[in-house]
């Protein structure tokens, strides 16, 4: 008889493993999907042109609160967990949760979602979300660029439209954006790239994305999202560590698992972690990875006009500060350095992104840039106008500004990483350049 299971995910690794390891698995039959951590993605369903002809109507997608109900209504054999940023407790609570009412609780394999490229391929993962491998990603590709090479980039799924329409989707110019209804969330990961003059391919599918993007690239970079393991075979294994949250790289999924399979880690942010935090680190990665190379960069933070002196309301990125758990990122740190008094904007919330704060009780002082759909866009708009500041600082990696209206003076943090060792990252990728000539 099949075994009747649900995968639980986020939009993301959760298509991903069913797509490589369930879709024509005539030992299982996959009843839902359960969805959490990104608003507005439940109650859709995985159509049946992704399915498969073992699933011709689809599988339904339930929000993740439903889990302990579908397991007893539709006598679940096996529960297979299937997203990442958590904390090995979090993961085990709801391995307690699946086990108690009878199912098994599933962590598939790294090397049953894997797929092989024809073309060489450096991924970019990290022990957590907000660790900075997106400017890592920037750099990369732009080193690769001026040493003669054709960089496309692969970004970890943020599908949270039309599953259908987004089963592939290529990113090389910023009117692709708009014409695929990009959330802010996707905006913010493709753009930077796109202004690098880097190709970014992204979607659902990732066997017909990787296939795609082979046609046009000599080297693919796997941009990594969350801390999620990469969904292609890498052959140079980056993956980014945060100092300012020394322990995390040991204690979140898949976050440890990434560790251990780096060739390399790169300590971010150590132009502005104490010298403790970073040699305990080491000790931590080494503790799990002993043959990995460790360098060291710096997170670079300009703003382009001045606020010395102003109150200013701070605009950071979505995810880093919800399940990322950060309470400051880079919008923060400019308003420190360059003598800014950051805003409380909590009493001025309104709608979904006052329900993001409660939700949230460790930010203050600034607003996540939560745009999940028009009307939440419209929501972050109103909540922004309405708290007073003399300035609006946006640190998101995408102009706001662009998107929505903002009534109030406003300036840009711009953020990415710089070489603090020799020969550093670079002489990493060239190395790797020369054995794969």
């Amino acid at each position: 008889m099949k075994k009747k299971a649900i995968i639980m995910g986020a939009a993301g690794r959760d298509f991903h493993n069913f797509n490589t390891y369930f879709r024509h698995n005539e030992d299982y039959e996959i009843t839902a999907f359960t969805a959490t951590q990104i608003p507005f993605i439940s109650n859709r369903t995985y159509p049946p042109s992704l399915s498969g002809p073992l699933y011709p109507d689809g599988i339904p997608i339930h929000p993740e609160e439903e889990l302990a109900g579908l397991i007893k209504s539709q006598n679940i054999d096996e529960v297979i967990f299937s997203y990442s940023d958590v904390s090995h407790d979090y993961v085990m609570h709801r391995a307690s949760l699946v086990t108690a009412l009878g199912a098994d609780f599933v962590l598939l394999g790294f090397e049953k979602t894997m797929l092989k490229s024809s073309k060489p391929v450096i991924s970019v993962c990290a022990v957590r979300t907000g660790c900075g491998k997106s400017g890592v990603t920037r750099y990369i590709g732009k080193l690769l660029k001026e040493l003669g090479r054709k960089p496309v980039a692969i970004r970890h799924p943020m599908p949270y439209g039309d599953l259908e329409k987004q089963a592939v989707q290529r990113f090389s110019k910023p009117q692709d954006l708009t014409e695929a209804n990009c959330t802010i969330e996707e905006m913010e990961e493709y753009e930077p790239l796109i202004n690098a003059g880097i190709t970014v391919y992204a979607g659902v599918d990732y066997e017909k994305i990787l296939r795609r993007a082979e046609q046009e690239a000599e080297i693919i970079i796997w941009d990594g999202g969350n801390n999620d393991l990469p969904f292609i075979r890498p052959d140079l294994s980056l993956v980014v560590a945060d100092p300012l949250r020394t322990g995390h790289e040991l204690s979140y999924y898949h976050g440890e698992a990434n560790l251990r399979r780096a060739d390399c880690v790169i300590i971010n942010k150590a132009n502005s972690a104490k010298c403790d935090d970073i040699e305990q680190l080491k000790k931590n990665i080494r503790s799990v990875n002993t043959t990995a190379q460790i360098i060291l960069t710096a997170s670079s933070v300009d703003v382009e006009e001045p606020i010395k002196g102003k109150r200013v309301l701070v605009i950071e990125d979505g995810p880093t500060l919800t399940h990322g758990g950060m309470d400051y990122g880079a919008g923060i740190i400019a308003a420190r350095l360059y003598g800014a008094e950051p805003v409380d904007a909590s009493p001025y919330a309104v709608g979904t992104i006052k329900d993001t704060l409660s939700r949230y009780p460790h930010i203050k002082n600034l607003l996540p840039a939560m745009g999940y759909s028009p009307t939440q866009m419209r929501e972050l708009e109103e909540s922004i106008n309405r708290t007073p500041c003399d300035m609006v600082l946006i640190a998101t990696p995408i102009d706001l500004a662009k998107l929505i209206n903002i009534k109030k003076p406003f300036t840009r943090v711009h953020y990415g990483i710089a070489e603090i060792e020799t020969p550093g990252l670079k002489g990493v990728i060239t190395q790797f350049l020369k054995r794969t000539a």
